[in-house]
This record gives C-alpha cells, sequence and structure tokens, in this order.
C-alpha cells in the first residue's frame, strides 16, 4: 500500500512539473509573437514617416522673385507721388505782352511758338499791366463808338478789324488784342488801351487762342 501511495505522489509531482513546463512555454510564445508583430509594424510605420517627409519636401514655395531695389536717383518709382492734375489746351498756351517792346509773345508749354508786333495804349490811357484771361472772342465785330453810341458794322473800316479778343474788363469799358485798318500805327502808343494788330496777325493769334487763355501783361 506505502509503495503505491509514493508511485501516485511521483506521478502527481510529474505532471505539476510539465504543467509548469507547458506554462512557461506558452508565455514565451506569447512574447515572442508579440515581438514579432512588433517588429512588423515598425518598417510600416518608419516608411510612412519618409513618404510624409518626402511629401512635404515636394511643396515648393510660391516664386516670389527677386526684391527690387530702387535705384539712386529715381525715388519716384517707389515713393508715391501726388497725382498731376490734367494740362488742358487752354492752360499750356498763354500770351505775353510786353508794352516796352510793343510785342506779344504766344508759349506753349513755355516755349515761344510765335510773336507779333501790336500798338499799344497812348499815355492818358495806358494798357493795363497784370495777370488776365481771355474772356471774349468775336469774329468780324461791330464796334460802338464810345462817345458817339455809332456803330460801325464790319469791314475795312471797321476798327476792330476782322478780330476781337477780349481780355480786360472795369464792367463797363473792354480792352483786348484786335485787328486795324490803320496798319501805320503798330510798333507804337497810339490806342486808348487796346492791342492793335496787323489784321492778318490778329487772325494767326485768333486761331490759336481760346476763352480762359492766360495774358501777361508787363512794361
Amino acid at each position: 500500500m506505502r509503495s503505491v501511495a509514493n508511485k501516485k505522489m511521483v506521478n502527481r509531482k510529474f505532471l505539476f512539473n510539465q504543467l509548469i513546463v507547458l506554462s512557461l512555454s506558452a508565455a514565451a510564445l506569447s512574447v515572442a509573437l508579440q515581438q514579432q508583430a512588433t517588429a512588423e509594424l515598425m518598417p510600416n510605420s518608419s516608411y510612412s514617416a519618409i513618404a510624409a517627409e518626402s511629401v512635404k519636401s515636394d511643396r515648393k514655395l510660391p516664386n516670389l522673385g527677386t526684391p527690387e531695389l530702387p535705384p539712386l536717383g529715381e525715388p519716384f518709382r517707389h515713393i508715391p507721388q501726388e497725382p498731376k492734375p490734367p494740362v488742358t489746351p487752354i492752360e499750356e498756351v498763354r500770351l505775353v505782352l510786353k508794352l516796352r517792346e510793343r510785342r506779344v509773345y504766344l508759349y506753349r508749354q513755355n516755349k515761344v511758338q510765335a510773336s507779333f508786333p501790336v500798338a499799344v495804349g497812348k499815355g492818358g490811357w495806358e494798357t493795363p499791366t497784370g495777370n488776365f484771361k481771355v474772356i471774349q472772342m468775336i469774329k468780324d465785330p461791330v464796334w460802338q463808338n464810345p462817345w458817339t453810341g455809332e456803330l460801325i458794322p464790319a469791314g475795312p473800316d471797321n476798327p476792330l478789324g476782322s478780330r476781337w479778343m477780349g481780355f480786360w474788363t472795369d464792367g463797363k469799358n473792354v480792352i483786348g488784342f484786335h485787328g486795324t485798318p490803320n496798319p501805320e500805327s503798330i510798333g507804337g502808343a497810339a490806342s486808348h488801351g487796346c492791342v492793335r494788330m496787323f489784321d492778318k496777325d490778329a487772325q494767326a493769334l485768333f486761331e490759336k487762342v481760346a476763352v480762359g487763355t492766360p495774358v501777361i501783361v508787363e512794361h
């Protein structure tokens, strides 16, 4: 009986040891499987990171070009300038009457385009000096005698000739450039304030000015 009992005890120890071995083997197998799975995932993760980095490197920044530096002496190219008012045909043309010279000059953009000899106001009836503008233009004007009120129609005997360009008034009297039937007076001080011209010159000047053209009268 004792022998049988000992034999059973041995068998139990053997089975217990086998269970321990099996448990350890199962644990080792589980660890091995986990390590293999981790090893398989690592290359994929590394490839994803490399691919993402490649995509980032393929994105090109916009080409902004090389900034242009302002050349010396040309600040207007980079500094905002105030807009210049447009120049009208009236403003770019002006007349300058020089009384001592008995001559009127036509300027266009500060360059003399033409000049004409004139007669100016005589003593006591001097042509006024200053800055004025053409205020009236008439072809073939009718002249009214300021003392008698008589009207002289357009024609060869009209004291104003064939063209009239008024530039000064006191509200009653008017002074201007005009032709004359008395060409011998040109070059002298002979009028009652007006500026006499050869009739052909008055016609030429009439075509080059307009109402609003500046008139500067100097001594």
